[in-house]
């Protein structure tokens, strides 16, 4: 029995998308709900899983622009695993069966220091095997352990074709670590050039960039930020913080939290246009940029006001790790209010950031710098950040621009405030 691979449907006005990658190669054998392949739409990277166990043929090839509906592989039902078939099952089969290599991954994690005979006694990078989703649920279902593989690979002697296999392999692995580390990229001293498509996902971001460039009436205010508060509190809580809820204490959870509060008070910032319409939300759903393989990705904290530091930390934590492996949803995407972009990660000192339509406004924040301040008459040094907030003036006015800028700026100056909407902390207690 053959099984067609068909494009599904990413989501509603999408009708086509560009294949991104392959994850199996022509010929091999694949599992059911295994994946096979992932594809780029104008929102979001998706994966295609197989649907039946057996020998899959190729159809499509990368980059190519592909209908939603269209057929880009065949399987052909066979028994076996990933790393044989049986004869019987091939020599049945109309699709050539292609010699099944095993795939190591390897990325950082907790693992026993090993040394290099004759280098010096270091620790070597941390490893941690990769296993699909469907070979740890058989792990489970037979109580087996990552504990239980590495010391099976202790006895599993390597033979010379292994080594083989490691060399032509090594350069393909998709990992920010390697066991043998890799040559730099040349650069210079050639006339040399590469040609590649333009992805659905860039193709898309362009557009909308540049739309909002031409129908908003974008301005951007500034400010600065003392962040010695902040850096004293996380100097102070940071080790309980993490061994209580098990995730770091970063900046990102302030600037939410002081955001949404900001918001309360000026709700034309946490407003949309909608044709002759303006639409204000009595929640904040906060879009955090998020520099993902492919490109910019905007995933969102949903009721972000109703959240306590944690766990916003938390949710930070799972949308970053979804976005680096391209596994965030349309709908983890869609629907923000607000947004969050933080260049400062990347050493960036001021920017005016670009809104994210439909929205109108966005918060940038940048790199932390010690800075010469003036405290009461006194000249100081002390930990500044630049913050700036683009928004489209259609919408929101100088002075609900200014003032909201402004708000955040004292909350994240005094935490304390966050706690009780921007009152003094000592008025909120007395009731006053």
């Amino acid at each position: 029995m053959v099984t067609e691979v068909k494009v599904p449907s990413p989501g509603e006005s999408i009708n086509e998308v560009q294949l991104a990658g392959w994850l199996v190669e022509d010929g091999s054998f694949v599992e059911q709900n295994q994946d096979i392949a992932e594809i780029d739409s104008d929102k979001a990277t998706l994966s295609i899983a197989a649907e039946i166990s057996g020998i899959i043929r190729l159809k499509a090839s990368v980059g190519d622009t592909i209908n939603v509906g269209s057929i880009i592989a065949l399987i052909e039902a066979a028994e076996g695993d990933a790393l044989t078939v049986k004869k019987s099952d091939a020599s049945k089969s109309s699709i050539p069966v292609a010699e099944a290599k095993p795939v190591l991954k390897i990325t950082e994690a907790n693992s026993t220091p090993k040394t290099v005979p004759g280098e010096s006694s270091k620790p070597q990078e941390k490893i941690q095997l990769q296993v699909s989703p469907l070979a740890r649920k058989l792990m489970e279902a037979q109580n087996m352990s990552d504990a239980d593989l590495f010391d099976l690979m202790k006895h599993i002697r390597l033979g010379k074709k292994d080594i083989q296999f490691l060399g032509e392999q090594r350069n393909s692995l998709s990992t920010a670590k390697t066991i043998v580390a890799e040559k730099p990229i040349e650069w210079g001293g050639t006339r040399n050039s590469e040609r590649k498509k333009v992805s659905m996902l860039r193709k898309k971001l362009s557009e909308r960039l540049v739309s909002v460039k031409n129908e908003t009436a974008m301005l951007t205010t500034f400010n600065e930020v003392n962040m010695s508060a902040i850096m004293e509190i996380r100097k102070k809580f940071k080790d309980e913080f993490k061994a209580k809820h098990e995730v770091g204490l970063g900046f990102m959870s302030f600037f939410t939290k002081a955001v949404t509060e900001a918001l309360r008070l000026f709700p034309q910032v946490n407003s949309q246009l909608d044709g002759d319409e303006i639409v204000t939300f009595d929640y904040a759903d906060i879009s955090i940029a998020v520099s993902g393989p492919k490109g910019l990705v905007v995933p969102v904290i949903r009721n972000a006001e109703t959240l306590s530091l944690a766990q916003i930390e938390l949710a930070v934590k799972e949308l970053a790790v979804k976005a680096r492996d391209n596994k965030l949803s349309l709908e983890e995407m869609s629907g923000g209010t607000f947004t969050i972009t933080n260049g400062g990660i990347f050493g960036s000192m001021l920017s005016t950031p670009i809104i994210n339509p439909p929205q109108s406004a966005i918060l940038g924040m940048h790199n932390i710098v010690e800075r010469p301040v003036a405290i009461n008459g006194k000249v100081e040094i002390h930990p500044v950040m630049y913050v700036a907030l683009s928004y489209d003036h259609r919408i929101i006015d100088g002075r609900e621009s200014v003032g909201f800028l402004v708000k955040v700026k004292e909350m994240l100056e005094d935490p304390l405030k966050m706690m009780f909407g921007s009152k003094d902390p000592h008025e909120a207690l007395l009731d006053l």
